[in-house]
């Protein structure tokens, strides 16, 4: 069956969403793994810096963040540690500009830009002469993986995938990042974009007339600059083209989707329906779990990252 009851249970003192969401990134000690730094060069004149850790001979699991995300990410290493832990090798790739490095060109990255992941497979596909074995996508780098999958079809040379709370609708998101508290999570990710926005051009300069302190939304910031500095006829082209769900139905690789019903990002029916889903992708969506947390446990102050041995087993099994 595509829709997978899931045995996930939130911890009790951590029961809310907003709880589940908020949590690691105010308490959770980060740990980052022996990492190896390689820089890729691209045609186009601009760079994708790749973060490799665990055994060398290990089948190799490429791994997307989320928006502004990086190897620093509290998710990254925690995700990290339990792939190595069973054997994989993991290229975690940061999308341009979020090495901590601003990226040269005025394009960057978006939620629907999947011609970079596929330089990033051919380029390993080349140096390393062996296929990646499986991808992880984590929000935005949910998206783009889904989005990806399906654009492949058949030819997409990987064995297995897992997204993890994926902003599918991304009209409905950018709406629902509006609404109640959920306007503290648009607020802290619309300033990291901003910072980014204003550390890059000040450097090479913009090609746009528009200031970006008055973008204080999704909405406003993917209209002005988004969908302009990467081609789109405005916002709602961008999120029409970019949106992850209409192309799930054409996965062919075994995917696992890891989903709360109440993901503070989204509204409950922004994911696929079970009649959207081939029968080789999986949707796991328990009532609880948070953007990004799904953390367990019985005693307070020790969390048990349910979601990241989740994802763990599923590429293992």
């Amino acid at each position: 069956m595509p829709i997978i009851q899931s045995n996930f249970r939130p911890a009790w003192w951590l029961s809310g969403a907003h709880a589940q969401t908020v949590w690691p990134s105010l308490f959770r000690r980060r740990f980052l793994p022996r990492i190896t730094w390689e820089r890729v060069e691209l045609d186009d004149g601009d760079f994708i810096d790749l973060a490799w850790s665990g055994p060398a001979g290990g089948r190799i699991v490429l791994f997307l963040h989320g928006l502004e995300g990086s190897l620093q990410s509290p998710y990254a290493g925690g995700i990290m540690r339990q792939l190595n832990q069973r054997g994989f090798r993991v290229c975690l790739m940061h999308f341009r500009g979020c090495s901590g490095e601003p990226n040269r060109l005025p394009v960057s990255y978006h939620s629907g830009k999947t011609d970079d992941p596929q330089r990033i497979l051919e380029h390993i596909q080349s140096s390393q002469n062996r296929n990646i074995y499986a991808a992880v996508g984590v929000s935005l780098g949910g998206n783009v993986l889904l989005k990806w999958l399906g654009e492949k079809g058949p030819h997409m040379p990987l064995q297995k995938a897992v997204a993890m709370s994926v902003p599918f609708q991304l009209d409905a998101a950018a709406r629902r990042m509006q609404q109640g508290l959920s306007r503290y999570y648009q607020r802290h990710l619309i300033t990291h974009l901003q910072e980014s926005y204003r550390e890059k051009f000040s450097r090479i300069g913009s090609p746009l007339d528009v200031d970006v302190n008055k973008l204080t939304t999704f909405y406003l910031f993917d209209d002005q600059i988004t969908a302009v500095l990467h081609g789109f006829d405005g916002v709602d082209d961008y999120y029409r083209n970019s949106s992850s769900r209409q192309f799930i139905p054409r996965i062919s690789v075994p995917t696992l989707i890891l989903h709360a019903r109440h993901d503070p990002f989204m509204f409950p029916d922004t994911a696929p329906s079970e009649e959207e889903l081939p029968e080789n992708v999986w949707l796991e969506m328990p009532e609880h779990g948070g953007h990004v947390g799904f953390i367990s446990g019985l005693i307070p102050g020790w969390a048990d990252y349910w979601g990241e041995r989740r994802i763990a087993q599923w590429l293992s099994d």
